[in-house]
């Protein structure tokens, strides 16, 4: 018992001072510290950039993941087109096909398709038109004279281009 006790009260060993350490030592200690903290940072600071670069590309991804299936519905488009075109005077089936057009329409767009802008006289641009002829006009030359077939873009980009006929 009194061996418990003698061993219990024994003086604790004191912490080694910093004075005990050379000061070349410490200097050099506390370099390698701030090396490694300083990586460290640049490490968390990649991991951050990295981590918002996939997030926009997954974004992206998610953005366009529609395009095929949008680009193939525009050919239906197309052809509601064509039949309201064809429709003439026939009130109540032409009503009908404007009504299940416009539905259509509206679907699209709520996936963020979107018609490219194309007026007839303006300037023709080829980024967002394509064109399928040149004809003798009076109007300026390179300026659009008729739209052919719709242009579609998907958040803001063109995935199917205005077919257009272009004034020589």
């Amino acid at each position: 018992m009194e061996e418990q006790q003698q061993q219990t009260t024994a003086p604790m060993e004191q912490p080694v001072s910093d004075t005990s350490v050379p000061e070349s030592e410490t200097q050099a200690i506390k370099k390698e510290r701030d090396e490694y903290l300083d990586g460290w940072k640049r490490a968390k600071a990649d991991l951050l950039n990295y981590k918002k670069e996939e997030a926009k590309r997954f974004e992206s991804i998610m953005k366009f993941s529609n395009e095929q299936i949008l680009r193939d519905l525009l050919i239906v488009m197309d052809s509601f087109d064509l039949a309201i075109a064809a429709l003439g005077e026939a009130a109540k089936t032409e009503k009908g096909i404007f009504l299940i057009r416009a539905q259509f329409e509206d679907v699209l767009k709520r996936y963020g398709l979107e018609r490219v802008p194309t007026a007839v006289g303006k300037p023709f641009d080829p980024a967002s038109h394509d064109a399928v002829a040149t004809v003798e006009s009076t109007q300026e030359s390179g300026t659009i004279t008729e739209e052919v077939e719709c242009g579609y873009m998907l958040g803001g980009k063109v995935i199917r281009p205005t077919r257009v006929k272009v004034a020589k």
